[in-house]
């Protein structure tokens, strides 16, 4: 044993001596490539020495893969680390900017798309507006699904929206043509990150807002300034690798697009920005590396992976929301498919638009690289024009095959949120409003609660009773997961910058979830009160069962009264103020007759006292649902 482990030390010691002649052979010159020569060295013959002359060869071929595959050396890695820092940048400053501009229009934006969408025209009119406005599509489809989540927009006008979103996108694009590329931002961004952090200093929400606008601007030409850097001193035309690449590819025709087109896709999936694939494309087109058909092939896989988001979005959505998302990948798909049929001629007829010359010569050439940036932008634009154009006729139909792809679901009795989802760029103002329809959602869930329990007291046969009385108590398990999980949502929406406003809402739904549960926890306890008089086989009169059922109609009317509240803010809140009363007024007039026939012996005290159980649990329900308007309005209805 020990004899072997002196052995293979020798011949370690032997190769490692010879590892700088195995370096050189390999065309491996820096002192960092030889230790990592010798690093694989020393690792390979940990294995047995009687497998020593396969770990040989098998050395030799693992070194001249990873340098076939790892041909940069350890500037390169840094210069690659440096590319990916270009792109956090460019990313950072496109998410600040579009989440302060969703700030600084707050509700504006929602009011817009819900009302500026009356026929597919407009829809397409607003979604190019709200997405120019606040510089991404991305924000806006996901905007739209929530607002279709929310049943603020419905899928056709969602539809229209999206095209319009897409159109508006590539205003982006042509801001990073003509600014980023042809304007020297070194000298204007560190300005403009003076005056951004100047003014984020202010207590003014809208002027901070604006602040990190400029401040997200800056970061998002910062970033373009070394990214066009950094790829001017990775020397990308004359790597040899890396144009081998794009020359073996160009050489496989129609299939190189394909190839390109996936790969664009793939990298936005991963990136989740479009913009930023779209900045190293044109650095790739621009710097000579890829030619203009594997830019443009680029360019329209991003448009596809651009899709990933809302649909991310969309899968704990209803199925409005999925099918306004799945929309947005066939608008994409289909344009795909008809632009690769008439691939060449499209792209002709956009560089003759721009000028641009398929002659010239980059590097002959200084304005070349500027007007390769204009096509790819104008493609850009030309395809999204085009798209919408042949499709915004077909909205009708395109409604009816999302429609049939994704099915309706039937209300089941499962714990569901459907408005309130994991949407990657909600705002404060978005969550928010997505949390009050939740909250309408789950005030009707105990409305549709407490008309089960009427229907539990009349009921005779056991089995129907032991049935309803368990969907009952399953409803109330429900409400208690309900109030947990919007609850949550809540404070994970309150941990964000919000306005003193925002915050006052947030307190405010915090309350009424708690007096909604409070509700459904009243209807079960009546349950039980119904079921304990059912295992007693005690009966009520007739005319304790009359009191008892107007009872349940107040109770009805003052929680349906209390959603119209919720869902409208303009309801006269004073109508719930009325109805409490009444019940408060009925409950102390039946409390009193009770007492007298009781004593008159017209029922047994045993059955006095569940009818005064649930005439009571009535009057908190009542109790709990005039405390739910005065959250919602804000104001103190009861002493």
């Amino acid at each position: 044993m020990v004899q072997k482990y002196v052995f293979r030390v020798i011949y370690l010691s032997f190769l490692c001596i010879n590892s700088q002649h195995w370096a050189r052979s390999l065309a491996v010159q820096s002192v960092f490539d030889i230790h990592f020569t010798k690093i694989l060295i020393f690792l390979l013959f940990l294995q047995p020495l009687k497998q020593k002359c396969f770990c040989f060869i098998f050395l030799r071929k693992c070194i001249e893969n990873c340098y076939i595959l790892l041909k940069f050396k350890y500037m390169d890695l840094f210069m690659f680390l440096k590319l990916l820092g270009c792109l956090a940048l460019l990313m950072y400053g496109m998410k600040v900017m579009s989440e302060a501009l969703q700030k600084l229009t707050g509700s504006g934006l929602r009011k817009v798309m819900s009302t500026m969408t009356a026929n597919r025209f407009t829809g397409i009119l607003t979604g190019g507006f709200v997405t120019t406005a606040i510089q991404s599509s991305t924000a806006t489809t996901v905007l739209t699904v929530s607002l279709v989540n929310a049943g603020l927009l419905t899928l056709a006008q969602a539809i229209s929206v999206i095209m319009g979103a897409n159109i508006g996108t590539t205003i982006t694009g042509w801001i990073i043509a003509l600014f980023g590329f042809s304007i020297q931002m070194d000298t204007i961004v560190f300005p403009l990150f003076a005056l951004g952090i100047l003014l984020s200093y202010f207590k003014s929400g809208s002027t901070k807002s604006f602040g990190e606008f400029i401040f997200g601007f800056s970061f998002l030409f910062l970033g373009i300034a070394t990214l066009r850097q950094n790829a001017i001193d990775m020397d990308l035309p004359h790597n040899e690798t890396v144009m081998a690449f794009f020359e073996q590819c160009r050489n496989l025709g129609f299939l190189s697009y394909v190839i390109f087109l996936v790969l664009g896709g793939v990298l936005t999936m991963c990136v989740q920005s479009s913009v930023a694939i779209l900045a190293i494309t044109m650095i790739l087109c621009s710097t000579g590396v890829a030619d203009i058909y594997q830019g443009i092939a680029l360019v329209l896989g991003e448009n596809i992976g651009t899709t990933v988001t809302s649909n991310i979005v969309a899968m704990s959505a209803s199925p409005q929301a999925k099918r306004a998302a799945l929309f947005h990948l066939i608008f994409n798909l289909f344009g795909v498919c008809w632009v690769l049929i008439i691939f060449r001629p499209f792209i002709s007829m956009v560089c003759r638009l721009v000028g641009f010359d398929f002659s010239a010569e980059l590097a002959n050439d200084p304005n070349a690289a500027t007007r390769i940036n204009y096509v790819l932008c104008g493609f850009h634009t030309a395809f999204n024009l085009c798209n919408t154009l042949i499709l915004v006729w077909f909205v009708p139909v395109l409604e009816r095959i999302v429609c049939r792809i994704i099915k309706g679901r039937e209300e089941d009795e499962d714990m569901r949120l459907n408005f309130i989802g994991g949407g990657l760029l909600s705002t404060a103002e978005l969550s928010i409003m997505e949390a009050h329809k939740e909250i309408n959602h789950f005030a009707i869930r105990a409305i549709r609660m407490f008309r089960m329990v009427p229907d539990l007291m009349h009921l005779t046969d056991a089995n129907d009773f032991a049935k309803l009385y368990a969907r009952i108590e399953k409803y109330e398990g429900i409400s208690d997961r309900m109030e947990l999980e919007i609850a949550n949502f809540l404070n994970k929406v309150a941990e964000g910058r919000l306005s003193v406003d925002s915050k006052m809402q947030i307190r405010s739904m915090l309350r009424e979830i708690s007096e909604i549960e409070s509700i459904c926890d009243s209807c079960y306890n009546i349950s039980r009160v119904i079921n304990r008089k059912f295992q007693g086989k005690e009966t009520f009169t007739d005319l304790q069962i009359k009191h008892i059922e107007h009872m349940f109609t107040l109770c009805d009317t003052a929680l349906v009264q209390m959603e119209k509240v919720l869902a409208n803010a303009g309801e006269d809140v004073n109508k719930s103020l009325n109805i409490e009363n009444e019940i408060n007024a009925y409950r102390t007039s039946l409390k009193e007759n009770n007492v007298n026939d009781i004593n008159e012996r017209k029922y047994s005290y045993q059955s006095g006292v569940n009818y005064m159980d649930i005439i009571g649990d009535c009057e908190k329900l009542g109790d709990y649902a005039i405390n739910v308007v005065e959250a919602h309005a804000g104001v103190k209805l009861t002493t």
